[in-house]
């Protein structure tokens, strides 16, 4: 220990310290061997750096990439056959045939939660299980939430977008009612279960979910968001309803108005919590969820885990939730979609759109979603591609929920299969098929940039994502490079001129030393100071 430091002490040698010729000797090999050691061949030089990258781009191509996925689902499936679990206490681990799932909380080890490995083992009654009737077995999150909710308890799921998680809470949400009920349905009934979503397309999309999977078993739903007329919502509140889905604030609204009563409530659901609270939502949400029974039993399902979404969980939920997370907390694309990145001028950003939908739409059967920042951007953009003759329709916040509808109506159903679109379209929605989508602009955070390239590439199906980076844009750059490394897809040099630099993850509210913190974390202690003269 003590050699190592003298080692470590310039300027001398340890040993010889006071001879001048042994030290002329050792400074002239020193020059020799820093001769070559130009500043742009260091390890840490940008040209170094770009030249490595490049190098991993040589394993960029899809069949590689592929090779490359399916050794490591063969090596998952061998630690799955094997019957491989991670230590913990109060932690279990696992590889699901369809990817890693994690579950941490209380006694999650107990056998009753073993995962379903097909709907007949949930022992649900078959007219709940019709809606399931098209799937061979549950997914991942329905899989390892059911026997979890269906047991009381509360729950935090983090999954990929298509991945059933309507079903996951629904399914348990419908069983809850007719448990409550014991199957009599009384005229002008309260709700008993609650959806809060932050869009009026994710909570109409979860509506048709569930009144179609209520619906064999007397079970009725109503959908409650602003932008259109508050009449045929009070009356299906008046006539009775059991489960309540809707947007914060027309359900504050309607609340504070008296047409909505949910003091019956003791099934909640939060879907996409983080994007709700990203919308500044959260006196909506705590004022809603303070309306509600105290004796309830929570649902959270969220993308990501913020400090915002963790301090909900811990008012709203039991000390001891279960958390399940089907994949990986972090930031990752969607493997199957071919992810194009183009660096140009922001004026460029027209020629270039017209010239890749004469590319990718010329069949008129192709659905290319095109993703814009703002309201007057998607106006524009529409305005200029109708004059230059295409047929295209758009959703966004200055639209009515009439308008909204009708054009993903006829986007879904592929009557006009180009649509321009904010990011009320970029997370939750189900819209099969979409076979090209295209950023026009770059969104404001990395997550949101994932979120939209997954309208792609769903139900296993190959998908492109072409996005326009400006120079505005280089702030992301290096968290957009990670995306695209992490994905095999290539990183072209006019994106890495931008640098690899990436920013502390930050919060509205704490700043730069905001983390992600762990479900288990323990809660805040309040600390009391005694009186005192010194102040």
């Amino acid at each position: 220990m003590g050699r190592k430091l003298k080692e470590a002490t310039p300027p001398s040698d340890p040993e010889i310290p006071n001879d001048p010729e042994l030290n002329s000797e050792k400074k002239k090999k020193k020059k020799k061997k820093n001769k070559n050691k130009d500043p742009e061949n260091t390890i840490h030089s940008p040209k170094r750096k770009i030249e490595e990258l490049e190098k991993t781009e040589e394993f960029s191509d899809s069949k590689e990439r592929k090779k490359k996925n399916k050794k490591k689902k063969e090596k998952e499936n061998k630690n799955e056959d094997e019957g491989l679990e991670e230590n913990g206490k109060n932690e279990q681990s696992g590889i699901h045939e369809d990817g890693h799932v994690a579950v941490t909380g209380k006694d999650v080890k107990d056998a009753k939660y073993a995962p379903l490995k097909s709907f007949a083992e949930s022992k649900l009654p078959s007219d709940v299980l019709q809606c399931c009737r098209n799937f061979e077995s549950p997914s991942p999150i329905q899989s390892r939430a059911w026997p979890f909710l269906l047991d009381g308890r509360d729950f935090i799921g983090i999954a990929a977008t298509g991945s059933g998680k309507t079903l996951a809470f629904g399914v348990p949400g419908i069983m809850h009612i007719l448990k409550k009920r014991k199957g009599t349905f009384s005229k002008g009934r309260n709700p008993l279960c609650l959806v809060l979503s932050p869009t009026r397309e994710l909570a109409q999309q979860i509506s048709d979910v569930l009144c179609e999977a209520g619906k064999p078993c007397g079970v009725i739903s109503v959908c409650l968001y602003g932008g259109t007329s508050k009449v045929a919502q009070i009356s299906a509140l008046k006539s009775g309803v059991d489960i309540v889905i809707g947007t914060p604030g027309r359900l504050k609204d309607l609340i504070e108005m008296g047409v909505c009563c949910l003091k019956d409530v003791t099934f909640g659901v939060l879907d996409e919590a983080d994007r709700m609270l990203d919308m500044g939502f959260e006196p909506e949400v705590r004022h809603i969820l303070g309306q509600t029974c105290s004796a309830r039993q929570m649902v959270m399902f969220s993308a990501t885990w913020p400090l915002l979404v963790h301090q909900l969980a811990q008012e709203f939920m039991d000390p001891n939730p279960v958390k399940v997370v089907v994949g990986s907390e972090d930031l990752a694309a969607n493997h199957d979609v071919m992810q194009i990145v183009e660096v140009l001028d922001d004026r460029a950003r027209d020629a270039r759109l017209v010239a890749l939908l004469e590319k990718s739409h010329k069949s008129d059967q192709t659905r290319v979603l095109v993703f814009v920042l703002y309201k007057v951007e998607a106006t524009r953009v529409e305005n200029m591609l109708q004059k230059g003759g295409w047929k295209v329709v758009s959703i966004h916040g200055n639209k009515s929920q009439h308008e909204r509808t009708k054009a993903l109506s006829l986007f879904k159903k592929g009557t006009c299969p180009l649509m321009i679109a904010t990011d009320v379209a970029a997370r939750g929605l189900d819209i099969p098929d979409v076979e090209v989508v295209i950023n026009y602009s770059f969104p404001l955070t990395t997550e949101d940039y994932v979120h939209r390239i997954g309208r792609t590439g769903r139900a296993g199906k190959n998908g492109v994502a072409h996005t326009f980076f400006t120079q505005q844009n280089k702030g992301l750059a290096g968290e957009l490079v990670n995306v695209l490394r992490e994905a095999g897809q290539i990183v072209p040099d006019s994106l890495l001129k931008f640098g690899t630099h990436v920013k502390k993850k930050e919060s509205k509210l704490y700043g730069a030393h905001f983390k992600e913190i762990s479900v288990d974390a323990p809660k805040s202690k309040k600390i009391t100071f005694n009186d005192s003269d010194d102040e």
